[in-house]
């Protein structure tokens, strides 16, 4: 079979579960990860045919596919701010509007007066793959010094992976930040960033099949009648260990935009911005101390 063949086939096979555009975006970065050939490449040599190997290797990726995990747990990569990062079931996949978040933060950073001379430390609280603060990392000067925690060791064996493909220096630490006791292990900064979990539980039904099956819960769920819990955390830990003029951007829930702002108003932080996504859905918080 061909490599065209292939991607045709494919491409129609996943209509059974995806909108065409969608499957053929999936079929064609499949295509891409099986052979190592760009869909400009596979186009001029439409005859190049697929191996047994990589045949017997589409099968097991179509089954997969058809069952509807996510291409990027299929694949194990998934791109973020123009990085590839590897991703499997215990981590998030990243998305765009985490895309924006960082974005927001490299601007205001941009837009800073730090001092010349200081060492400024980040801080991502939940990190997952590692993308928020591997994204950071290898788009700030060498000033900056990077950390990021999550709860075990299995989540951070993959951001640590990522961070080391991506030549990226990063301070990985394994605790339980809702744990006060645990938070004090972590150094003063003078920036936190989180896309801590959000949903409420109840919110579940409403979700993604693809979503809810495959990806971890730890990272998705809050309670129902707490579902600002890590927020209150963040906060805490901020007026702790948050240096004069710090600040702390997060992801929201889109309807919880104006509790989270309240949330930080009531602990006496400054300038609290509530800010859109590209969908114009309250996405993200500012808040300075």
């Amino acid at each position: 079979m061909t490599t065209m063949e292939a991607n045709r086939q494919l491409a129609s096979q996943l209509q059974a579960v995806y909108d065409q555009r969608e499957a053929l975006n999936i079929s064609d970065l499949v295509m891409e990860s099986l052979t190592g050939k760009k869909k400009t490449e596979r186009m001029v040599n439409q005859e190049s045919q697929l191996s047994l190997e990589q045949t017997m290797q589409l099968k097991i990726i179509t089954d997969r596919l058809l069952q509807h995990e996510p291409v990027q747990y299929v694949l194990n990569e998934a791109w973020f701010y123009n990085l590839k990062f590897y991703v499997d079931k215990n981590v998030l996949i990243p998305r765009p509007e985490t895309e924006e978040l960082v974005e927001w933060i490299l601007l205001s950073i941009a837009n800073s007066q730090w001092p010349i001379d200081k060492n400024i430390k980040i801080l991502d609280v939940g990190t997952g793959s590692g993308c928020i603060p591997i994204a950071l990392r290898k788009n700030l000067s060498s000033e900056f010094e990077v950390w990021a925690c999550d709860i075990n060791d299995q989540v951070l064996t993959v951001a640590r992976k990522n961070a080391d493909d991506l030549s990226a220096l990063v301070d990985f630490v394994a605790m339980d930040f809702l744990d006060g006791a645990q938070r004090k292990q972590l150094p003063h900064v003078d920036l936190i960033v989180s896309n801590p979990p959000y949903v409420p539980l109840r919110d579940r039904g409403q979700m993604e099949g693809n979503v809810t099956r495959y990806e971890p819960g730890i990272a998705l769920f809050v309670p129902d009648d707490d579902p600002l819990i890590f927020y209150e955390a963040i906060a805490d830990f901020g007026k702790e260990k948050l240096h004069e003029n710090g600040q702390i951007f997060v992801e929201i829930h889109e309807s919880l935009g104006s509790r989270v702002v309240e949330l930080f108003r009531s602990k006496k932080y400054s300038s609290v911005e509530l800010k859109k996504d590209l969908q114009g859905k309250d996405r993200m918080v500012r808040a300075e101390l």
